[in-house]
């Protein structure tokens, strides 16, 4: 090799300078990460479009763990959202909770997010957490609507054995509670700890749920 034959004085030079040559490059790496994710929190979707044309990755991922389409969704960030998408972002990637962009943008009652990422394959009956109880949790019908519409399984279990008509009781979303139960929501599910929805209702003095509940046959 080259640098095997250099007195040790070049060899430190060289190295030296090779060291000088990478490390602004490596800065510069580091601040057009940070620009990116600043962006995407943002929502500023033309300097996205820039910076990916630049060579960022639509992947990319940021310090928190949480892919870039998973942030926009989150924030229901439209425009960034289609920017990253056209530029390839993996639809079904997953932050290191296990959670996905549809999931996100179902628990932040992003209706228009949810129906993007739906049409471009996003998964709605993955196992464990799923993006209709994550609608179910925060309430947001419209979106609970649309995921059944869709095909969401209605009775799907989330870890730990908590289904979306349970999370829409323990919230106190009558309305939701209502959508469910007449999409066929089985009013007598357990969790894994043997509690049921009519024993979240009553727990919680929701008396129109409860009683909606054991008109939908749920018994103690």
């Amino acid at each position: 090799m080259l640098i095997e034959r250099l007195p040790r004085r070049g060899s430190l030079v060289l190295l030296a300078a090779l060291y000088f040559c990478a490390a602004p490059a490596a800065l510069q790496a580091q601040a057009l990460f940070e620009r990116f994710n600043m962006a995407v929190a943002t929502d500023r979707a033309d300097e996205v479009a820039a910076l990916l044309a630049r060579g960022m990755d639509p992947n990319t991922v940021d310090p928190n763990g949480d892919p870039a389409l998973l942030v926009a969704a989150r924030s229901g960030f439209e425009p960034t959202l289609d920017t990253l998408l056209r530029a390839g972002a993996k639809v079904n990637a997953r932050n290191r909770f296990g959670d996905s962009a549809i999931m996100a943008a179902a628990i932040g009652g992003h209706l228009g997010v949810v129906k993007k990422l739906f049409t471009r394959g996003a998964e709605i009956n993955a196992s464990g957490w799923t993006p209709l109880i994550y609608a179910a949790t925060g309430g947001h019908d419209e979106v609970v609507r649309y995921l059944l519409e869709a095909g969401a399984n209605v009775d799907a279990e989330g870890p730990n054995g908590i289904t979306a008509l349970m999370m829409a009781v323990r919230g106190g979303h009558a309305d939701t509670v209502s959508l469910l139960l007449a999409k066929g929501a089985n009013a007598n599910h357990r969790n894994e700890s043997g509690a049921s929805a009519l024993a979240w209702a009553q727990r919680g003095g929701f008396d129109a749920i409860e009683k909606e509940l054991r008109g939908r046959g749920a018994r103690q």
